[in-house]
């Protein structure tokens, strides 16, 4: 079974790159766990995790990260598994009102790799062996300040995370056919600008903590 871990940056996942037990080893060919640094923002991380694909073929990619959250009742640093992610930027505001790609019917809401509108994890069920809780993210190129995308967000599309990377991995995963999990710590709530009110240090400390946890389950079970 082959392992990739991959984030934005390589901080989030670097606790455990350091940690990570040597039976996990590249040489190890019934588990083994490579890491892999996919870059900032949906373009960077579609091209990367598909040359990554490419070469690597892993039978699981398992995407980390800390996030923004919608809802102010979550503590920060709470860790999630993604059930479900959108791209939520891709669309054209006319007349003061959002129109994604489905309003401009540019793309059915079931034409593949899309599932009413959206991007689930078919795979969820069979990897969240954690049984972590359950969000639903969006997926965005600009973080959001303002009121009326934040109420867009979480209204419209009911997501309670905000990343930068999720929706192409979700993409490409069921396009492709690649089991996938994306895990994400709350390091703020979205909107939030003043970093001094950010928990960044405890949202990648209960990531690491929590896939170091999530690959010892993997690895008793492969």
């Amino acid at each position: 079974m082959r392992i990739i871990i991959t984030a934005a940056t390589n901080m989030e996942w670097m606790p455990s790159f350091q940690k990570i037990n040597p039976k996990y080893a590249t040489n190890n060919k019934r588990f083994s766990v490579g890491f892999h640094e996919s870059g900032i923002g949906l373009l960077a991380s579609s091209v990367s995790l598909m040359k990554m694909f490419v070469q690597e073929t892993p039978t699981l990619i398992i995407q980390v990260g800390i996030a923004g959250c919608f809802d102010k009742k979550i503590p920060l640093g709470k860790v999630f598994a993604i059930k479900d992610d959108f791209a939520g930027d891709i669309g054209v505001t006319e007349n003061k009102t959002w129109k994604d790609l489905f309003d401009l019917k540019f793309d059915k809401p079931n034409d593949p790799p899309y599932e009413k509108k959206s991007l689930p994890n078919p795979w969820l069920k069979q990897y969240n062996i954690l049984q972590l809780p359950t969000k639903k993210g969006v997926t965005v190129n600009t973080i959001s300040t303002e009121k009326s995308k934040i109420n867009l967000y979480s209204g419209r599309y009911k997501a309670t995370i905000e990343s930068m990377e999720g929706a192409a991995l979700h993409y490409i995963g069921r396009d492709l056919n690649i089991p996938f999990i994306q895990l994400r710590a709350v390091s703020n709530y979205v909107g939030e600008r003043n970093k001094a009110k950010w928990k960044m240090q405890e949202a990648i400390y209960n990531l690491n903590e929590t896939l170091l946890a999530y690959l010892e389950a993997l690895h008793k079970i492969a």
